[in-house]
């Protein structure tokens, strides 16, 4: 069946198309992505809002750190799920499991408006993560060959149905929360109606499941049935220790690794999306459109709407690279140039924040406009980091750690995602201006100090010998 596999990827080199079960994978991952980011977009308001209104009554400053300790959980579980995967059980099974946990997660929101309620929620909710998120990426990496030069197309395609639904979930949350399941009480106090918009997250994770359980022999065949280990070649002495890492294995390692630590700073200034950009849209940005008030939530959606509409544009420039005479640009010198992308967008906002200070009560508003620009550049900057940053673990990863290096991978988002909702809680007492100067010129720092080791970084990643080992 191996055999087959590969004779599979040989004609689609040859077509130069992509198999069919990448684009199962992008309908799996949308629909998650709809679930996770339905769910997270109406998070902290949820957290925040008064018990009169649907919500829970959480202080600001604790309201997001509990923010950032969740989503840092959310991505610190695939390192576990990862392992765990890599050892006893195949991807498909590891992502039905965290499909149905994810689901369960979201239905507890909806069905128990209590502390304990959420914190079960959350709880399901980052253990289903944890078997979903690593699993799916690395099975979007064995459907092609270790040095395949659509790989990177791909999981830029990939990233594509992360953000498609991560661009309808904002847009349905803040419907449902916002218009078509809020109330007013006799006394005039606006009652939201999120625990609708956590059961509409439910029923996307539900929809993706049954899609991906239903197609996935048809269109992925045997790949991603059996554990990592499961596929290592036996010895023919039993008794015989398992080969180390080769020393070229061992370069690509530390390579993913340091690129890893460049990868926190990003996130934790990107992920300001669904924690302080939240509520300094909410209290600080003028969200009227010919007198209709735009939902919160809403702007979250600015994000995965360029992603859909550049992602082309971004996958066919490094597809031009790559077949030109210079070439493509290194994966660490594009991740520096996200992270300098995340620099610009921040110093946007500087201005912003020196017209409107941090003070709630403040009446100036200013146009949304510096919002929408904020989003685009982090949106490039996203878009020269992330789907790179997978392609790089897929490209690298030693195949018996692939899983758990995709894992350790997530688990630099986690610290960033913790650290994002710690920096965040910080502007309660600093204000919005100081924490969104420095996060921008911290970006900017880090990535020119990456572009100055980008060639280093390559000559250890070994593209050469991995060419080499595919013509073979």
């Amino acid at each position: 069946m191996e055999g087959t596999i590969i004779e599979d990827k040989d004609v689609y080199t040859k077509k130069q198309k992509h198999p069919k079960g990448l684009f199962l994978l992008f309908i799996t991952e949308m629909w998650e992505r709809y679930s996770y980011y339905g769910m997270r977009s109406i998070l902290i308001l949820y957290l925040t809002a008064e018990l009169i209104s649907g919500g829970l009554g959480f202080d600001k400053a604790s309201a997001l750190q509990l923010y950032g300790i969740y989503t840092g959980l959310v991505y610190f579980t695939p390192l576990i799920g990862g392992y765990l995967t890599d050892k006893w059980m195949g991807l498909r099974t590891a992502i039905t499991i965290g499909g149905i946990t994810m689901a369960l997660g979201d239905f507890t929101l909806f069905a128990v408006q209590e502390k304990w309620g959420l914190y079960l929620g959350l709880l399901l909710l980052i253990i289903g993560n944890g078997f979903f998120k690593p699993n799916i990426s690395t099975l979007v990496g064995e459907l092609y060959s270790k040095n395949d030069p659509r790989k990177d197309s791909a999981f830029t395609i990939f990233y594509m149905g992360i953000n498609l639904g991560a661009l309808i979930s904002p847009l349905v949350a803040g419907l449902i929360y916002a218009n078509w399941f809020a109330s007013t009480t006799p006394t005039g106090i606006e009652v939201f109606g999120f625990k609708y918009a956590f059961l509409a997250s439910s029923i996307g994770m539900i929809i993706g499941q049954v899609t991906f359980n239903a197609l996935s022999k048809k269109y992925l065949g045997d790949i991603g049935t059996k554990p990592a280990a499961a596929k290592m070649k036996p010895s023919l002495d039993s008794n015989a220790k398992p080969k180390p890492l080769t020393k070229q294995e061992k370069q690509r390692t530390a390579v993913i690794l340091i690129l890893a630590c460049f990868t926190v700073a990003f996130w934790a200034g990107f992920e300001q999306a669904g924690a302080s950009f939240t509520l300094y849209t909410r209290d600080f940005v003028d969200r009227t459109v010919f007198g209709y008030e735009v939902p919160v939530s809403f702007f979250q959606s600015l994000n995965p709407l360029f992603i859909l509409l550049l992602a082309p544009v971004v996958s066919a420039l490094w597809l031009k690279l790559s077949k030109s005479k210079r070439g493509d640009f290194s994966i660490p010198t594009k991740m520096a140039f996200g992270l300098i992308l995340l620099g610009l967008g921040f110093m946007v906002l500087v201005p912003a924040v020196m017209a409107t200070g941090s003070d709630a009560s403040n009446t100036l508003k200013v146009s949304m406009m510096f919002m929408v620009v904020t989003y685009l550049l982090h949106t490039l900057g996203e878009l020269s980091l992330s789907p790179i940053g997978l392609s790089l673990v897929s490209k690298m990863a030693p195949v018996k750690i692939a899983s758990l290096l995709m894992g350790v991978w997530f688990l630099s988002n986690a610290a960033a995602n913790y650290l994002a909702g710690y920096i965040a809680s910080l502007t309660t007492e600093f204000g919005y201006f100081e924490i969104f100067l420095y996060l921008g010129i911290a970006a900017l720092i880090l990535g020119l100090i990456l572009l100055a080791i980008s060639k280093p970084l390559q000559k250890l990643m070994h593209v050469d010998e991995i060419e080499e080992q595919e013509a073979a």
